[in-house]
């Protein structure tokens, strides 16, 4: 027989039981917390103009690089989405009228061209928390306090590490950068952690920073060691830039102590997130241990792209926060032991399939997840699958079961079984 040709586009994969029911679990750990913060949901298209997605609220030449884009049959120019920011931000800018603040909540499929990794696809789930209106860092104090609660539902010891652009941009301007260089800096000094001071020195002058500038740099990335926000209010150069992502920062920080999120909330002064779209606290989540080096979550505020694509120019103060559902599936991968059962219920007929599933159709009514088995499988058969699908309780049916109308019950943890009546 010849093989099947077809295999999956490279950067996709498929989602057989086991790992699907992982991400199930995600999901609903991650919609139970949303909905405890006041969130409301949401859905946006997957199909968008391009020139939404390529706008300048958008990701930056960086994303744009690896968005997938297509034409209809009208030779409209389109694209798949590669975030469910802009999409959202669309949404607001189209509908002014909607309450403020707007707490929103999303999981869906976006799609990048990028390269891949241990939980890095081309086709991915997002799911994202966004609040539009609220102007102070309580909105992003409130989201890191979210974050903590999703991982410690998820049983994820992690770190969040969090940063102001505008601390950042200002620090670069002190340090000498032009501010039409700030973008492209920033760019480099988002893959620090990958490339290391050597490698960030590097890149600079591939692009052409003037040397003075990327010594300086490099001497502020080496007292790494010795940063915290006092350090900044002891800069001497008077920068606006600067001086309002210090204040911004000594806002959130506050927050974050008061809440005690300090052990998990980490200050780093060189967090970058390179988007474009972000404007002020911008944050990501990693694991504690260091294990995986992709971050599982990030987000940060971008209150530029509302008023940008609704043609006003106004500051919407907007937020938001995203959790990576194949990059948190990759590690739960590694730490579940226990195979999550698709029933509660399997029943076994001895030549009464009929009545079997007439106790599944009643168990199914008081709310119970029921599978018979029709395949005509032997009962040690039937059984062996039960144990390996960690299915707990056995429902054997059979001429004698029906008779007495009972149905035997059999625990497969402790092996013991029960009769209970039941009238066919």
């Amino acid at each position: 027989m010849k093989k099947m040709a077809y295999q999956n586009v490279k950067g996709t994969q498929d989602y057989l039981p086991q790992d699907e029911e992982i991400r199930h679990e995600v999901k609903r750990a991650l919609e139970e917390v949303f909905l405890l913060y006041g969130c409301r949901p949401i859905e946006t298209p997957i199909l968008n103009h391009a020139g939404l997605l390529a706008s300048k609220y958008g990701g930056g030449a960086e994303i744009l690089k690896e968005m997938y884009t297509l034409t209809d049959q009208g030779k409209r120019k389109l694209a798949l989405r590669y975030d469910l920011t802009i999409p959202f931000a669309k949404v607001i800018a189209m509908n002014p009228g909607i309450r403020k603040p707007f707490k929103r909540y999303e999981i869906g499929k976006v799609f990048r061209d990028g390269p891949i990794k241990a939980g890095r696809f081309r086709e991915f789930t997002q799911c994202d928390v966004d609040v539009v209106g609220v102007e102070s860092q309580a909105a992003e104090a409130e989201l890191m306090m979210m974050a903590t609660e999703v991982f410690e539902k998820l049983k994820l010891d992690v770190r969040l590490e969090y940063n102001n652009r505008k601390l950042l941009a200002g620090m670069l301007e002190v340090l000498g950068v032009p501010r039409s260089e700030i973008a492209e800096v920033t760019l480099t000094l988002d893959k620090l952690e990958k490339i290391s001071i050597k490698g960030v020195s590097q890149e600079l002058a591939g692009k052409r920073v003037n040397k003075a500038t990327i010594q300086a740099i490099e001497g502020w990335l080496n007292e790494a060691e010795t940063i915290d926000l006092n350090y900044f209010k002891k800069v001497k150069a008077t920068n606006i830039t600067l001086q309002e992502g210090l204040k911004e920062l000594s806002e959130l920080k506050g927050l974050v102590d008061y809440l005690q999120l300090g052990d998990i909330c980490i200050f780093n002064p060189f967090l970058a997130r390179g988007l474009e779209i972000y404007s002020g606290t911008v944050y990501e989540i990693f694991l504690a241990d260091g294990e995986l080096k992709s971050s599982i979550g990030s987000g940060g505020r971008y209150d530029n792209a509302i008023g940008g694509l609704a043609g006003t120019n106004d500051i919407v103060s907007t937020v938001g926060i995203s959790f990576g559902l194949d990059v948190i599936l990759t590690v739960l991968k590694g730490e579940k032991t226990k195979v999550i059962s698709a029933a509660d219920y399997y029943i076994i007929p001895i030549g009464m399939e009929k009545e079997a599933l007439s106790v599944a159709k009643k168990y199914r009514q008081k709310g119970f997840k029921v599978e018979v088995e029709l395949s005509g499988k032997k009962v040690n058969k039937a059984l062996e699958r039960a144990n390996k699908e960690g299915i707990q309780a056995v429902m054997i049916i059979g001429e004698n079961e029906v008779k007495a109308n009972l149905i035997k019950i059999k625990d497969m943890k402790t092996g013991g079984e029960t009769s209970i009546p039941f009238i066919f």
